[in-house]
């Protein structure tokens, strides 16, 4: 090896920590723009509000994703990404071993037990136990994206107001597969089950329940923040089962 020249584990540790670097810069101005949109409009936030929000130079905005354009479509996969994979998993079963141990844990007053009103015992990461019949898993799912919402309220504003334009229809297409196609897929398992009425246009369906809690999930974070997420969902679920299971 050559005087001065990195070994290979440096050279790729090194690698590392910029992709890293990389990585939380990215973040970061993920955050800053869902939020700048939020409160502005697309069409208003500048990439200089942008970049001074995520306490970086506009530089560094460019060179990341090199437009204003670039940097929307990339937070639209990104948390359209984190969306569906947190419905995926309040979604999927989990095994009854697991299941029965935070049902043990909720009757002794642990942590994850049921919320009031609620569809039965949580279990780790918000899926539902294995036995768990597909309403009991729609249920699972609509509180799964009441948190999401909770955590990341202005991206839930920004899916409302901002993505339905014709320059983003590659993310709407995203957001229709992999987030909507979540509630498709629990649905339809409701349909086999003989749990919803045959014939249920589940794709439709699909949509007007994720928009359904979009906006509330809006109109309780602006008006009112204390409401407990626990309330909503009782009233959400109780609409749900009267209207798919008529």
């Amino acid at each position: 090896m050559t005087a001065g020249a990195a070994s290979p584990r440096a050279a790729a540790k090194t690698a590392a920590k910029t992709g890293g670097r990389r990585a939380e810069t990215r973040l970061k101005l993920f955050t800053a723009a869902v939020e700048v949109i939020a409160e502005q409009g697309y069409t208003a936030a500048t990439v200089e509000a942008i970049a001074e929000r995520a306490g970086v130079a506009k530089g560094t905005v460019f060179y990341n994703f090199g437009s204003k354009e670039a940097l929307f479509a990339a937070m639209l996969d990104h948390g359209i990404e984190r969306l569906a994979g947190a419905l995926s998993e309040a979604a999927s079963p989990v095994p009854a071993a697991s299941a029965a141990s935070v049902a043990s844990a909720a009757s002794a007053g642990g942590p994850g037990g049921a919320a009031p009103g609620g569809p039965g015992p949580a279990v780790p990461g918000g899926a539902v136990p294995g036995g768990a019949t597909a309403l009991e898993a729609l249920d699972a799912v609509v509180m799964a994206q009441l948190r999401f919402f909770e955590e990341y309220g202005a991206f839930a504003r920004v899916l409302l107001a901002e993505m339905w334009r014709t320059a983003w229809q590659d993310a709407v297409a995203r957001l229709r597969d992999q987030v909507l196609g979540v509630y498709a897929d629990v649905l339809r398992r409701a349909v086999a089950e003989g749990l919803v009425r045959e014939g249920l246009d589940v794709e439709t369906a699909a949509t007007a329940v994720f928009g359904m809690v979009v906006t509330v999930s809006i109109e309780r974070r602006a008006l009112h923040p204390d409401r407990p997420l626990e309330e909503l969902h009782a009233t959400l679920a109780d609409l749900l089962h009267r209207r798919v299971t008529g």
